[in-house]
Protein backbone atom coordinates (compact mmCIF):
# COMPACT_ATOMS: atom_id res chain seq x y z
CA UNK A 1 0.00 0.00 0.00
CA UNK A 2 1.17 3.56 -0.69
CA UNK A 3 -0.22 7.01 -1.45
CA UNK A 4 -2.14 5.52 -4.39
CA UNK A 5 -3.70 3.02 -1.97
CA UNK A 6 -4.75 5.90 0.27
CA UNK A 7 -6.83 7.25 -2.58
CA UNK A 8 -8.29 3.80 -3.27
CA UNK A 9 -9.70 3.38 0.25
CA UNK A 10 -10.68 7.03 0.70
CA UNK A 11 -14.44 7.33 1.04
CA UNK A 12 -15.04 3.60 0.52
CA UNK A 13 -16.69 1.20 3.00
CA UNK A 14 -14.08 -0.68 5.03
CA UNK A 15 -14.30 -4.15 6.63
CA UNK A 16 -13.85 -2.41 9.99
CA UNK A 17 -17.34 -0.96 9.56
CA UNK A 18 -16.28 2.63 9.03
CA UNK A 19 -15.87 4.77 5.95
CA UNK A 20 -12.45 6.42 5.94
CA UNK A 21 -12.57 9.94 4.58
CA UNK A 22 -9.99 12.71 4.33
CA UNK A 23 -9.54 15.46 1.78
CA UNK A 24 -5.76 15.89 1.98
CA UNK A 25 -3.81 15.76 -1.28
CA UNK A 26 -0.18 14.61 -1.05
CA UNK A 27 2.42 15.71 -3.59
CA UNK A 28 5.71 13.89 -3.14
CA UNK A 29 8.74 13.80 -5.43
CA UNK A 30 11.43 15.92 -6.99
CA UNK A 31 10.26 19.36 -8.15
CA UNK A 32 6.69 19.12 -6.85
CA UNK A 33 6.97 22.54 -5.16
CA UNK A 34 6.60 24.03 -8.64
CA UNK A 35 2.98 22.87 -8.51
CA UNK A 36 2.21 25.35 -5.70
CA UNK A 37 0.87 28.21 -7.83
CA UNK A 38 -1.37 25.88 -9.82
CA UNK A 39 -2.72 24.42 -6.58
CA UNK A 40 -3.42 27.90 -5.20
CA UNK A 41 -5.22 28.82 -8.40
CA UNK A 42 -7.51 25.82 -7.86
CA UNK A 43 -8.45 27.47 -4.56
CA UNK A 44 -8.95 30.81 -6.37
CA UNK A 45 -6.36 32.32 -4.03
CA UNK A 46 -5.62 35.99 -4.50
CA UNK A 47 -3.62 36.34 -1.31
CA UNK A 48 -1.62 33.94 0.87
CA UNK A 49 -0.61 34.09 4.52
CA UNK A 50 2.86 32.54 4.65
CA UNK A 51 4.04 31.09 7.97
CA UNK A 52 7.63 30.02 8.64
CA UNK A 53 10.50 30.39 11.09
CA UNK A 54 13.99 31.74 10.45
CA UNK A 55 15.43 28.37 9.42
CA UNK A 56 12.55 27.19 7.24
CA UNK A 57 12.29 30.58 5.57
CA UNK A 58 15.87 30.20 4.36
CA UNK A 59 15.37 26.57 3.35
CA UNK A 60 12.20 26.99 1.29
CA UNK A 61 10.29 30.12 2.29
CA UNK A 62 12.21 32.37 -0.06
CA UNK A 63 11.56 29.91 -2.90
CA UNK A 64 7.85 29.98 -2.08
CA UNK A 65 7.84 33.79 -2.12
CA UNK A 66 9.50 33.77 -5.53
CA UNK A 67 6.91 31.34 -6.91
CA UNK A 68 4.05 33.46 -5.52
CA UNK A 69 5.49 36.61 -7.05
CA UNK A 70 5.94 34.88 -10.40
CA UNK A 71 2.35 33.63 -10.24
CA UNK A 72 0.95 37.06 -9.34
CA UNK A 73 -0.36 35.96 -5.93
CA UNK A 74 -0.11 38.49 -3.09
CA UNK A 75 1.41 37.39 0.21
CA UNK A 76 1.60 38.42 3.85
CA UNK A 77 4.86 36.88 5.05
CA UNK A 78 5.08 36.13 8.79
CA UNK A 79 8.30 34.60 10.04
CA UNK A 80 8.45 33.54 13.69
CA UNK A 81 11.54 35.14 15.20
CA UNK A 82 13.02 32.01 16.78
CA UNK A 83 15.11 29.47 14.90
CA UNK A 84 13.28 26.69 16.74
CA UNK A 85 9.93 27.95 18.04
CA UNK A 86 8.39 26.05 20.93
CA UNK A 87 5.07 24.23 20.41
CA UNK A 88 3.21 26.21 23.06
CA UNK A 89 0.67 28.94 23.74
CA UNK A 90 3.16 31.72 22.98
CA UNK A 91 3.96 30.50 19.45
CA UNK A 92 0.32 29.85 18.57
CA UNK A 93 -0.75 33.21 20.01
CA UNK A 94 1.94 35.01 18.03
CA UNK A 95 0.78 33.41 14.77
CA UNK A 96 -2.85 34.26 15.48
CA UNK A 97 -2.03 37.88 16.33
CA UNK A 98 -0.02 38.33 13.12
CA UNK A 99 -2.54 36.56 10.91
CA UNK A 100 -3.90 38.50 7.93
CA UNK A 101 -7.63 37.78 7.75
CA UNK A 102 -7.80 39.02 4.16
CA UNK A 103 -5.74 35.98 3.05
CA UNK A 104 -7.53 33.24 1.13
CA UNK A 105 -5.14 30.38 1.94
CA UNK A 106 -2.59 29.66 4.68
CA UNK A 107 0.73 28.24 3.48
CA UNK A 108 3.21 27.05 6.09
CA UNK A 109 6.84 26.20 5.38
CA UNK A 110 8.43 23.88 7.91
CA UNK A 111 8.06 20.58 9.70
CA UNK A 112 6.80 19.64 13.18
CA UNK A 113 6.17 22.81 15.16
CA UNK A 114 5.41 25.08 12.21
CA UNK A 115 2.96 22.54 10.80
CA UNK A 116 1.23 22.09 14.17
CA UNK A 117 0.85 25.86 14.50
CA UNK A 118 -0.37 26.12 10.91
CA UNK A 119 -3.04 23.45 11.49
CA UNK A 120 -4.35 25.27 14.56
CA UNK A 121 -4.32 28.60 12.74
CA UNK A 122 -6.15 27.10 9.77
CA UNK A 123 -8.81 25.56 12.02
CA UNK A 124 -9.24 28.88 13.85
CA UNK A 125 -9.41 31.00 10.69
CA UNK A 126 -11.40 28.38 8.73
CA UNK A 127 -9.17 28.77 5.68
CA UNK A 128 -7.57 26.17 3.38
CA UNK A 129 -4.15 25.05 4.54
CA UNK A 130 -1.08 23.95 2.60
CA UNK A 131 2.12 22.72 4.23
CA UNK A 132 5.42 22.81 2.33
CA UNK A 133 7.53 20.27 4.19
CA UNK A 134 11.19 21.03 4.87
CA UNK A 135 12.20 17.76 6.58
CA UNK A 136 10.87 14.18 6.67
CA UNK A 137 11.25 14.21 10.44
CA UNK A 138 7.86 13.35 12.00
CA UNK A 139 4.44 11.84 11.24
CA UNK A 140 2.25 14.82 12.07
CA UNK A 141 2.09 16.37 8.62
CA UNK A 142 -1.24 14.78 7.71
CA UNK A 143 -2.84 14.30 11.11
CA UNK A 144 -5.90 16.20 12.29
CA UNK A 145 -4.29 17.09 15.62
CA UNK A 146 -1.42 19.27 16.77
CA UNK A 147 1.09 18.01 19.33
CA UNK A 148 1.54 20.95 21.71
CA UNK A 149 2.65 21.77 25.22
CA UNK A 150 -0.30 23.31 27.08
CA UNK A 151 0.04 24.21 30.75
CA UNK A 152 3.26 22.18 30.72
CA UNK A 153 1.57 18.96 29.53
CA UNK A 154 2.09 17.39 26.13
CA UNK A 155 -1.36 17.21 24.52
CA UNK A 156 -2.86 16.47 21.11
CA UNK A 157 -5.11 19.39 20.24
CA UNK A 158 -7.80 18.88 17.57
CA UNK A 159 -6.87 21.10 14.64
CA UNK A 160 -7.13 20.47 10.89
CA UNK A 161 -5.72 18.03 8.40
CA UNK A 162 -3.86 20.01 5.72
CA UNK A 163 -5.68 20.31 2.44
CA UNK A 164 -2.40 19.88 0.57
CA UNK A 165 0.94 18.43 1.66
CA UNK A 166 3.95 19.17 -0.54
CA UNK A 167 7.07 17.10 -0.02
CA UNK A 168 9.66 18.11 -2.61
CA UNK A 169 12.50 15.63 -2.28
CA UNK A 170 14.98 18.18 -3.56
CA UNK A 171 14.22 20.21 -0.43
CA UNK A 172 13.68 17.27 1.93
CA UNK A 173 16.97 15.53 1.08
CA UNK A 174 18.91 18.64 2.11
CA UNK A 175 17.54 18.56 5.66
CA UNK A 176 20.12 17.93 8.39
CA UNK A 177 20.96 14.22 8.57
CA UNK A 178 19.81 14.21 12.18
CA UNK A 179 16.30 15.17 10.99
CA UNK A 180 16.32 12.49 8.28
CA UNK A 181 17.18 9.92 10.95
CA UNK A 182 14.43 11.34 13.15
CA UNK A 183 11.90 10.67 10.40
CA UNK A 184 12.96 7.06 10.13
CA UNK A 185 12.97 6.88 13.94
CA UNK A 186 9.35 8.00 14.04
CA UNK A 187 8.52 5.31 11.48
CA UNK A 188 10.27 2.64 13.59
CA UNK A 189 7.83 3.48 16.38
CA UNK A 190 5.03 2.02 14.24
CA UNK A 191 6.15 -1.49 15.20
CA UNK A 192 4.97 -0.75 18.74
CA UNK A 193 1.95 1.37 17.83
CA UNK A 194 0.32 -1.37 15.72
CA UNK A 195 1.19 -4.05 18.28
CA UNK A 196 -0.38 -2.05 21.11
CA UNK A 197 -3.40 -1.10 19.04
CA UNK A 198 -4.14 -4.79 18.58
CA UNK A 199 -3.50 -5.55 22.26
CA UNK A 200 -5.72 -2.63 23.27
CA UNK A 201 -8.53 -4.01 21.12
CA UNK A 202 -8.21 -7.38 22.88
CA UNK A 203 -8.13 -5.94 26.40
CA UNK A 204 -10.45 -2.93 26.23
CA UNK A 205 -12.55 -3.75 23.18
CA UNK A 206 -11.50 -0.52 21.49
CA UNK A 207 -11.90 0.07 17.76
CA UNK A 208 -9.28 -1.53 15.48
CA UNK A 209 -8.92 -1.50 11.70
CA UNK A 210 -6.72 -4.08 9.96
CA UNK A 211 -6.82 -2.12 6.70
CA UNK A 212 -5.20 0.89 8.37
CA UNK A 213 -2.76 -1.28 10.29
CA UNK A 214 -1.58 -2.88 7.05
CA UNK A 215 -1.33 0.55 5.44
CA UNK A 216 1.13 1.54 8.18
CA UNK A 217 3.02 -1.78 8.13
CA UNK A 218 3.61 -1.51 4.39
CA UNK A 219 4.88 2.04 4.67
CA UNK A 220 7.22 0.95 7.47
CA UNK A 221 8.58 -1.97 5.44
CA UNK A 222 9.36 0.36 2.55
CA UNK A 223 11.28 2.69 4.88
CA UNK A 224 13.27 -0.24 6.29
CA UNK A 225 14.10 -1.43 2.78
CA UNK A 226 15.55 2.02 1.95
CA UNK A 227 17.28 2.66 5.27
CA UNK A 228 20.85 2.67 3.96
CA UNK A 229 19.94 4.95 1.08
CA UNK A 230 18.82 7.54 3.61
CA UNK A 231 22.43 8.09 4.69
CA UNK A 232 23.27 8.81 1.04
CA UNK A 233 20.28 11.18 0.78
CA UNK A 234 18.88 9.17 -2.11
CA UNK A 235 15.60 10.48 -3.49
CA UNK A 236 13.90 7.08 -3.22
CA UNK A 237 14.85 6.72 0.45
CA UNK A 238 13.85 10.26 1.37
CA UNK A 239 10.57 9.85 -0.50
CA UNK A 240 9.90 6.52 1.25
CA UNK A 241 10.32 8.10 4.68
CA UNK A 242 8.31 11.22 3.89
CA UNK A 243 5.52 9.28 2.19
CA UNK A 244 5.48 6.82 5.11
CA UNK A 245 5.13 9.62 7.62
CA UNK A 246 2.36 11.26 5.57
CA UNK A 247 0.54 7.93 5.22
CA UNK A 248 0.71 7.40 8.99
CA UNK A 249 -0.77 10.84 9.55
CA UNK A 250 -3.60 10.06 7.16
CA UNK A 251 -4.14 6.70 8.90
CA UNK A 252 -4.57 8.51 12.21
CA UNK A 253 -7.14 10.80 10.62
CA UNK A 254 -8.93 7.84 9.05
CA UNK A 255 -9.05 6.09 12.43
CA UNK A 256 -10.06 9.19 14.36
CA UNK A 257 -7.39 8.34 16.94
CA UNK A 258 -3.59 8.33 17.03
CA UNK A 259 -3.46 4.54 17.49
CA UNK A 260 -2.09 3.64 14.02
CA UNK A 261 1.08 5.64 14.60
CA UNK A 262 1.56 6.22 18.33
CA UNK A 263 1.93 3.93 21.33
CA UNK A 264 3.81 3.75 24.59
CA UNK A 265 7.07 4.68 22.88
CA UNK A 266 5.57 8.08 22.00
CA UNK A 267 4.46 8.52 25.60
CA UNK A 268 8.02 7.95 26.81
CA UNK A 269 9.12 10.66 24.39
CA UNK A 270 6.40 12.96 25.76
CA UNK A 271 7.57 12.28 29.33
CA UNK A 272 11.11 13.27 28.37
CA UNK A 273 9.76 16.42 26.71
CA UNK A 274 7.76 17.33 29.82
CA UNK A 275 10.77 16.89 32.08
CA UNK A 276 12.82 18.98 29.72
CA UNK A 277 10.22 21.73 29.78
CA UNK A 278 9.93 21.65 33.57
CA UNK A 279 13.49 20.97 34.72
CA UNK A 280 15.72 21.73 31.73
CA UNK A 281 16.79 18.11 31.29
CA UNK A 282 18.08 17.08 27.83
CA UNK A 283 15.59 16.80 24.99
CA UNK A 284 16.22 15.33 21.55
CA UNK A 285 14.26 15.43 18.31
CA UNK A 286 10.93 13.67 18.72
CA UNK A 287 11.72 10.97 16.15
CA UNK A 288 15.10 10.19 17.71
CA UNK A 289 13.46 9.90 21.14
CA UNK A 290 10.76 7.66 19.67
CA UNK A 291 13.39 5.39 18.11
CA UNK A 292 15.25 5.01 21.40
CA UNK A 293 11.96 4.46 23.25
CA UNK A 294 10.93 1.87 20.65
CA UNK A 295 14.11 -0.10 21.33
CA UNK A 296 13.42 0.10 25.09
CA UNK A 297 9.82 -1.03 24.60
CA UNK A 298 10.70 -3.94 22.32
CA UNK A 299 13.18 -5.18 24.95
CA UNK A 300 10.47 -4.94 27.63
CA UNK A 301 8.02 -6.89 25.48
CA UNK A 302 10.62 -9.63 25.15
CA UNK A 303 10.70 -9.80 28.96
CA UNK A 304 6.89 -9.76 29.11
CA UNK A 305 6.74 -12.89 26.96
CA UNK A 306 8.44 -14.77 29.81
CA UNK A 307 5.75 -13.75 32.32
CA UNK A 308 3.01 -16.08 33.54
CA UNK A 309 -0.01 -13.96 34.59
CA UNK A 310 -1.05 -14.36 38.23
CA UNK A 311 -4.66 -13.32 38.94
CA UNK A 312 -4.25 -13.17 42.73
CA UNK A 313 -1.12 -11.06 42.53
CA UNK A 314 -2.69 -8.66 40.02
CA UNK A 315 -5.86 -8.20 42.08
CA UNK A 316 -3.90 -7.67 45.31
CA UNK A 317 -1.72 -5.06 43.59
CA UNK A 318 -4.74 -3.11 42.34
CA UNK A 319 -6.49 -3.28 45.72
CA UNK A 320 -3.47 -1.89 47.59
CA UNK A 321 -2.50 0.72 44.99
CA UNK A 322 -2.22 4.13 46.66
CA UNK A 323 -3.11 6.73 44.02
CA UNK A 324 -2.50 9.67 46.38
CA UNK A 325 1.05 8.47 46.93
CA UNK A 326 1.51 7.89 43.22
CA UNK A 327 0.27 11.43 42.51
CA UNK A 328 2.98 12.84 44.77
CA UNK A 329 5.61 10.76 42.99
CA UNK A 330 4.44 12.18 39.65
CA UNK A 331 4.52 15.73 41.00
CA UNK A 332 8.11 15.25 42.12
CA UNK A 333 9.10 13.71 38.78
CA UNK A 334 7.20 15.96 36.35
CA UNK A 335 6.48 19.14 38.27
CA UNK A 336 3.52 21.16 37.03
CA UNK A 337 2.96 18.77 34.12
CA UNK A 338 1.72 16.17 36.58
CA UNK A 339 -1.34 18.23 37.57
CA UNK A 340 -3.10 17.73 34.24
CA UNK A 341 -2.34 14.02 34.33
CA UNK A 342 -3.72 13.73 37.85
CA UNK A 343 -6.85 15.65 36.89
CA UNK A 344 -7.31 13.35 33.89
CA UNK A 345 -7.50 10.28 36.12
CA UNK A 346 -10.55 11.76 37.85
CA UNK A 347 -12.36 11.46 34.50
CA UNK A 348 -10.86 8.18 33.34
CA UNK A 349 -10.92 6.11 36.53
CA UNK A 350 -8.51 3.58 35.07
CA UNK A 351 -7.22 2.61 38.53
CA UNK A 352 -10.66 1.75 39.92
CA UNK A 353 -10.63 -1.86 41.17
CA UNK A 354 -13.77 -2.78 39.24
CA UNK A 355 -12.39 -1.42 35.95
CA UNK A 356 -9.11 -3.21 36.60
CA UNK A 357 -10.86 -6.51 37.33
CA UNK A 358 -12.67 -6.39 33.98
CA UNK A 359 -9.46 -5.69 32.08
CA UNK A 360 -7.61 -8.43 33.98
CA UNK A 361 -10.16 -11.06 33.02
CA UNK A 362 -9.83 -10.11 29.36
CA UNK A 363 -6.03 -10.26 29.66
CA UNK A 364 -6.20 -13.74 31.16
CA UNK A 365 -8.73 -14.89 28.57
CA UNK A 366 -6.62 -13.53 25.70
CA UNK A 367 -3.09 -14.08 27.03
CA UNK A 368 -2.10 -16.45 24.23
CA UNK A 369 -3.58 -14.01 21.71
CA UNK A 370 -1.55 -11.18 23.24
CA UNK A 371 1.64 -13.24 23.00
CA UNK A 372 0.81 -14.03 19.36
CA UNK A 373 0.35 -10.32 18.56
CA UNK A 374 3.72 -9.49 20.13
CA UNK A 375 5.36 -12.25 18.08
CA UNK A 376 3.68 -11.13 14.85
CA UNK A 377 4.18 -7.40 15.12
CA UNK A 378 7.49 -6.75 16.85
CA UNK A 379 11.02 -7.35 15.62
CA UNK A 380 13.46 -8.86 18.07
CA UNK A 381 15.82 -6.50 19.86
CA UNK A 382 18.66 -7.93 17.76
CA UNK A 383 16.77 -7.25 14.51
CA UNK A 384 16.05 -3.71 15.61
CA UNK A 385 19.69 -3.18 16.60
CA UNK A 386 20.73 -4.12 13.06
CA UNK A 387 18.50 -1.37 11.66
CA UNK A 388 19.88 1.13 14.16
CA UNK A 389 23.45 0.18 13.26
CA UNK A 390 22.77 0.59 9.53
CA UNK A 391 21.79 4.25 9.98
CA UNK A 392 24.00 5.05 12.99
CA UNK A 393 20.93 5.75 15.16
CA UNK A 394 21.43 6.31 18.90
CA UNK A 395 20.27 3.18 20.73
CA UNK A 396 20.21 3.97 24.43
CA UNK A 397 18.64 6.80 26.44
CA UNK A 398 22.08 7.66 27.80
CA UNK A 399 23.28 8.36 24.24
CA UNK A 400 20.68 11.12 23.93
CA UNK A 401 21.36 12.58 27.36
CA UNK A 402 18.65 10.87 29.40
CA UNK A 403 19.48 9.99 33.00
CA UNK A 404 19.41 6.17 33.28
CA UNK A 405 18.27 6.48 36.91
CA UNK A 406 15.10 8.25 35.74
CA UNK A 407 14.07 5.57 33.22
CA UNK A 408 12.02 3.37 35.60
CA UNK A 409 9.89 6.32 36.68
CA UNK A 410 9.51 7.53 33.07
CA UNK A 411 8.14 4.12 32.09
CA UNK A 412 5.80 4.00 35.09
CA UNK A 413 4.50 7.52 34.33
CA UNK A 414 3.99 6.84 30.62
CA UNK A 415 0.61 5.21 31.36
CA UNK A 416 -0.79 8.43 32.88
CA UNK A 417 -0.59 10.83 29.93
CA UNK A 418 -3.95 9.52 28.78
CA UNK A 419 -5.74 6.20 28.79
CA UNK A 420 -4.47 4.69 25.59
CA UNK A 421 -3.76 1.06 26.45
CA UNK A 422 0.02 0.67 26.21
CA UNK A 423 2.65 -1.62 27.73
CA UNK A 424 2.84 0.27 31.03
CA UNK A 425 -0.93 -0.17 31.48
CA UNK A 426 -0.67 -3.88 30.74
CA UNK A 427 2.16 -4.27 33.25
CA UNK A 428 0.18 -2.35 35.90
CA UNK A 429 -2.87 -4.53 35.27
CA UNK A 430 -0.70 -7.62 35.75
CA UNK A 431 0.81 -6.23 38.96
CA UNK A 432 4.35 -6.29 37.52
CA UNK A 433 4.92 -2.65 36.57
CA UNK A 434 7.49 -2.02 39.28
CA UNK A 435 9.65 -5.01 38.52
CA UNK A 436 9.49 -4.41 34.76
CA UNK A 437 10.45 -0.76 35.24
CA UNK A 438 13.46 -1.69 37.36
CA UNK A 439 14.91 -3.75 34.50
CA UNK A 440 15.49 -0.60 32.48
Amino acid sequence: MDIVELKRINGKPCPCGREHQVAAQIYCGRGVLNSLVGILQEYHAKKVFLLSDQNTHRVAGEQVLALLAEGGIACTDYMIAEDRPEPNEVSVGSAVMHYDYSADVIVAVGSGVINDIGKILSATANKPYIIVATAPSMDGYASATSSMTRDGLKVSIPSKTPDVIIGDTEILRQAPMHMLKAGLGDMLAKYVSICEWRIGALVTGEYYCETLAELVRTALRKCIDHREGLLRREDAAVEAVFAGLAICGIAMTYAGVSRPASGGEHYLSHIWDMRGHEFGTPVELHGIQCAVATRMTVALYEKLKQITPDRARALAHAQTFDYARWSEEMRAFLGRSAESMIALEQKEGKYAPAAHALRLERILDHWQDILAVIEEELPTAAELDAVFAAIDMPKTPAEIGMDPAALPMAFRASKDIRFKYVLAHLCWDLGILGEMAETL
